[in-house]
């Protein structure tokens, strides 16, 4: 019997965000795999699965034996916290089997599971501050070489993105965030709005509404991910919220526009456009 390998994102941590599928896929398997905490986000469905749970920084022998597993026949879910192609387990499944030689059309089927990536949760919590061009980045340097993190810090700080940052701080990682603190402030304001939370949608969860040059004052560990606006980000009764840009064009306070529907296309007013009125 040909196996099947599931890579699971389980969302944030609550139950409720929880897709339907990754439910199913859940549901599906007779064995689950992975981190011993990633497993507790989906007690509620293991019934007569087999579970096998590991410690942090066992990934790759995870999912080794996961996909062992899958060919020798069984169905295997590997699960991750939030989305598992962001910072998760689906390209570490992926690389490993491409490394065994795994093809679509001979080896074990394999299904990715998308789930509410920490950015996304984080980010309805606060407010709206990813509502334009952002980008995520791991402070984490266990895989990647400082160097390579501070040289993207630099570009996204200088094109004025949304910032989120994942793996911010550990009991063992505590420069990186003060360099990365010092870093952004060669290019955004001290004022710039920043939000921090922990534990997003679980029990412990925590957020704070601060501005980058306080927020090393605030709590800030590996269950945190921190938003850094940009340079229009700004603050409104305690919510984060990120300008698209429609008050250029628009008067968010009327009913009825000043430019009608067949007007705000057109160059002259769209004169930062490059389409030349064009859709």
């Amino acid at each position: 019997m040909k196996g099947k390998l599931f890579v699971i994102g389980c969302g944030p941590g609550s139950v409720k965000h929880l897709t339907e599928r990754a439910r199913e896929a859940v549901t599906e398997s007779n064995i689950v795999i992975g981190y011993k905490t990633y497993i507790g986000l989906v007690k509620e469905l293991i019934t007569t699965q087999e579970v096998i749970s590991t410690g942090m920084s066992e990934e790759v022998e995870r999912v080794q034996k996961a996909i062992k597993l899958a060919e020798e026949g069984n169905k295997v879910a590997v699960v991750s916290s939030g989305d598992a192609g962001v910072y998760g387990m689906a390209g570490l499944v992926y690389e490993v089997l491409a490394g065994r030689g795994w093809t679509r059309k001979t080896g074990v089927e394999v299904e990715i599971v998308p789930g509410i990536s920490a950015v996304n949760s984080v980010a309805s919590l606060l407010g709206a501050p990813v509502m334009h061009d952002s980008c995520t980045i791991s402070l984490s340097d266990h895989l990647t070489p400082w160097k390579v993190i501070e040289k993207r810090l630099h570009a996204a700080a200088e094109a004025d993105f949304v910032i989120a940052l994942y793996n911010p701080r550990s009991k063992k990682r505590v420069r990186q965030i003060e360099e990365a603190q010092k870093i952004l402030l060669k290019y955004k304001s001290p004022d710039t709005p920043v939000g921090i939370v922990k534990s997003a949608y679980r029990e412990k969860e925590h957020i704070v509404v601060t501005t980058l040059g306080r927020m090393l004052e605030h709590e800030i560990g590996m269950l945190t991910t921190i938003i850094i606006g940009n340079s229009s980000t700004f603050i409104h009764d305690g919510k984060i919220i990120t300008p698209r840009g429609y008050e250029k064009k628009y008067d968010l306070t009327e009913e009825e526009q000043p430019l009608k529907k067949h007007e705000r296309l057109k160059e002259e007013n769209e004169p930062w456009a490059l389409h030349g009125g064009q859709p």
